[in-house]
């Protein structure tokens, strides 16, 4: 691969992932436009090994196509988007325009065993608010199926959609009435009892929250 090659397929996942020059550059702890300067004007020639080998993670890739040795591969790692915007579990908040903010990177074999979906069904968003405590709690990070929807249904975590607003509760299925009752963990918030399944939209299934400790 030549150092051409090297950098056109650095901007390609860029592009692909819409991440963005001066974010790649924080990233690799360089100045802001170190990562525009290495793919327009071809300085430096090559990535540093070290800066090589970051990216390749961060985007889940094999190294070698960032121009690293042949014979010098990586575990291969699946990037999540992490979208920015936020999952109400309190009274709602507003969804915005769900854009990609960044990305977490998996095992594959990993989020084959938690997600039913395929893995560009996945994207995690944050929760705000308490009514899902102690399970789920402000700011935590939650990882969302959306190939776990609406279609199959049943007791669990889910994000729904309600009037322009991402909420993040728990359903509870009753199969006799063909009803759902929705309801936060917090007992200090109203449950939505005998719900008509085809008024709610489910977004999908909450599969994995990551919190900082402390």
């Amino acid at each position: 691969m030549t150092n051409d090659d090297a950098r056109a397929a650095l901007q390609r996942l860029i592009d692909e992932r819409g991440e963005d020059y001066a974010g790649l550059s924080r990233l690799l702890g360089r100045n802001a436009a170190y990562v525009q300067q290495y793919i327009k004007r071809g300085s430096p020639r090559r990535l540093a090994e070290d800066d090589r080998r970051l990216l390749a993670r961060y985007f889940g890739v094999d190294e070698a196509r960032l121009g690293g040795p042949a014979g010098d591969r990586e575990r291969g790692l699946r990037p999540v988007p992490r979208l920015d915007v936020g999952a109400s579990a309190g009274p709602g908040a507003f969804a915005g325009d769900e854009r990609v903010d960044s990305h977490i990177a998996f095992e594959p074999a990993w989020l084959k065993r938690v997600a039913r979906g395929a893995p560009d069904q996945l994207s995690i968003i944050r929760v705000r608010g308490d009514s899902m405590a102690p399970t789920l709690g402000d700011g935590d990070d939650i990882l969302i199926d959306r190939g776990d929807g609406a279609e199959q249904v049943r007791d669990g975590v889910y994000v729904l959609r309600v009037d322009d607003a991402l909420v993040v509760k728990r359903l509870a299925v009753n199969p006799a009435a063909r009803t759902l009752t929705i309801r936060g963990d917090n007992p200090a918030y109203p449950a939505w009892p005998d719900c008509d399944p085809a008024a709610v939209e489910i977004v999908g299934r909450v599969v994995w929250v990551g919190r900082r400790i402390g």
